[in-house]
Order: C-alpha cells, then structure tokens, then sequence
C-alpha cells in the first residue's frame, strides 16, 4: 500500500499545526445578532449593548417555562476552539446576567458568565439539551469584571473564569455534540428587570487542531 505522507512530511504538518492557533476571531463589525436589543454601540473593541427587559434563554426544566429571546451577538465555528472575552455589567436586579453563549440551536446550549442573584454576584452556566440545567459558584463580593474562557474538545466544552486574565479555574466541564458547527459570542438576559448595560471587550476564538485527528497524524508518523 503506498504511503499518503512520508514521515519528514507528518513531522512538518505536526509542527505547522499549532501555528493555527495565532488566527483570531472575526472583526466584531462582522458578527450577527440573534435577538438584537433596541440599544447597542461596537467601539475600540468593544461591544457594549442594553439588555432587552424581560428575556432570558431557558427550556422547561424546574421552572416549568421556555424562553429563547435574549440578544446574543456571534460568530459561527466548526471544529475546536478556545473562546475568551472580558464581561463588565451594571447588574441591577435578580437574574441579570452577561456572559459568553455557545449555541447548536434552541435545544442545545451553553451560557456561562455573571449571574446577579439576591443582591450577590454569581458564576453561573446554564447547559441545555432539550433541558436546562444551572449552576452557580457564589462569589464573596461585586467584581469589576470577570474573564470567562470555554475550550471545545472533542465532545466536551471545559469552561473557566479568571479576574485577571492570567490565573484560569475551572467552573464547568460540559457535553456538546462533537463535529457540529456552533455559534459563539456575547449575550446578556434580564428576565426580571428594565434591562441594563454591559460591555464585552477582549472577545477572542483561536482555532485548535483537531485532537482526533492530530493524534492519528502522530500515529501513522512512519
């Protein structure tokens, strides 16, 4: 049988692939709305946007209700990726929350961000597969801002926060579907109030090789 690549030429593909990392995500300009609130501004970077009063993402579980109608600004990926962006949200009242979303569609996804709940600052992901589920790590006092970083491998999306965009913890490991484009980017919900504003900045995706099939190149370097 005769060979697809010669071993020199696999050593070279594997040494070129991590170089993919440096390619950043699209201009914001170039991002779409699903739910575009009536307020929004893009300057230097940042996105800053009025979350519409009244909306929220949430599918039947616990609360009995679906809902699907929050602003949600995104890009469209395939394969795997490291997100980041900067979150800084005048939170007012319960359930205000800003953060990044990773969408498959409306029965499948993840928000994961601040979550304002009895006058206390929350970390809170919110996974959906047909159901959603939530969880929350309380936090001892208001932040400024908050940097939330997700990492799609293979069928999993690990999901981390920091407050100085140097020292990561991880707060959720999740299933989502592999090999299934998804939408990226910034939402905001505000079911119980009149809205509020909140600024994204430092929004990133940095393509990753695919693990599957680097770890075949690897294998098959002969």
């Amino acid at each position: 049988m005769k060979k697809l690549f010669s071993k020199p030429v696999i050593g070279l593909i594997l040494s070129i692939l991590p170089l993919s990392g440096s390619m950043r995500a699209q201009t914001l300009e170039k991002m779409n709305w699903f739910n575009e609130p009536a307020s929004w501004n893009i300057e230097d970077g940042r996105l800053t946007m009025f979350v519409t009063p009244k909306s929220d993402y949430w599918r039947i579980s616990h609360y009995g209700f679906t809902v699907d109608d929050a602003p949600f600004y995104y890009a469209e990926y395939g394969g795997e990726f490291e997100a980041k962006v900067r979150i800084s949200g005048d939170y007012k009242v319960r359930f205000d929350q800003a953060g990044m979303m990773i969408r498959i569609d409306h029965e499948n996804y993840i928000k994961t961000g601040i979550e304002f709940v009895d006058g206390k600052y929350n970390l809170s992901t919110v996974v959906t597969h047909h159901t959603s589920d939530w969880s929350v790590i309380a936090l001892d006092r208001p932040v400024e801002s908050v940097w939330i970083k997700a990492v799609r491998r293979r069928d999993a999306i690990e999901i981390f926060y920091s407050f100085d965009d140097e020292h990561y913890v991880m707060m959720r490991n999740a299933w989502m579907e592999a090999n299934r484009p998804v939408k990226v980017g910034m939402m905001g919900a505000c079911p119980d109030g009149d809205g509020f504003s909140v600024t994204f900045s430092d929004f990133t995706v940095t393509h990753l090789p695919d693990a599957v099939r680097t770890d075949w190149l690897r294998t098959h370097a002969e």
